[in-house]
């Protein structure tokens, strides 16, 4: 059975973004790049919410066709292109990226059928409003943190006011030089 794994950078203080949506205090270094090439591996397919979706749907295929694109990103780009992308929205009518699944509703029947299919992992990338949602449905296993050595003191978040605690176990850790600590939690049993 796979498991849905949230992989998500967040501030020291809980942000996936800014307070404008913004990233860019986010270290990313070569040393970064292979870690992500790591997760990227173990996905079987990656899970969006609709802005999310958005961001990846209007830079990734234009990537394919830039002769000026970095090694890193035009293999990611064709990865991106091909495997089935999974974009959780109620909003949305349709996904016409390549090869996309929409789900609008019954989300939690429909990602529970996906994690019983055969096959590599099932991996939200940052989606702070559809991890909540899948957090809420109980749906998440794992929980992959890459946590940048900053404070933004406000932005979105899928965890700030939860209303549930929810004990996680440490699997593994490790802290990169740019200051950031990569931590990968399971759901305490």
């Amino acid at each position: 059975m796979r498991k849905l794994v949230l992989f998500m950078h967040v501030s020291l203080d809980g942000y996936a973004s800014d307070s404008n949506g913004g990233l860019d205090w986010i270290p990313y270094d070569e040393e970064f790049e292979k870690y992500a090439e790591e997760i990227v591996a173990e996905v079987g397919s990656p899970v969006y919410g609709r802005t999310t979706y958005r961001m990846m749907e209007s830079h990734w295929p234009m990537v394919l066709d830039d002769p000026n694109a970095s090694r890193h990103d035009m293999e990611h780009a064709k990865w991106v292109q091909d495997v089935k992308k999974i974009v959780i929205s109620g909003s949305m009518d349709n996904a016409e990226w390549n090869n996309t699944m929409l789900i609008k509703d019954n989300i939690a029947e429909e990602i529970k059928a996906l994690k019983e299919q055969p096959g590599k992992n099932l991996v939200i990338f940052g989606s702070p409003g559809a991890a909540r949602t899948l957090l809420e449905l109980g749906l998440i296993d794992e929980f992959l943190l890459t946590i940048g050595p900053v404070i933004l003191g406000s932005g979105k978040s899928a965890f700030h006011d939860f209303g549930e605690k929810i004990r996680l176990k440490l699997l593994s850790s490790r802290t990169l030089k740019s200051g950031i600590i990569a931590a990968r939690y399971e759901l305490e049993k």
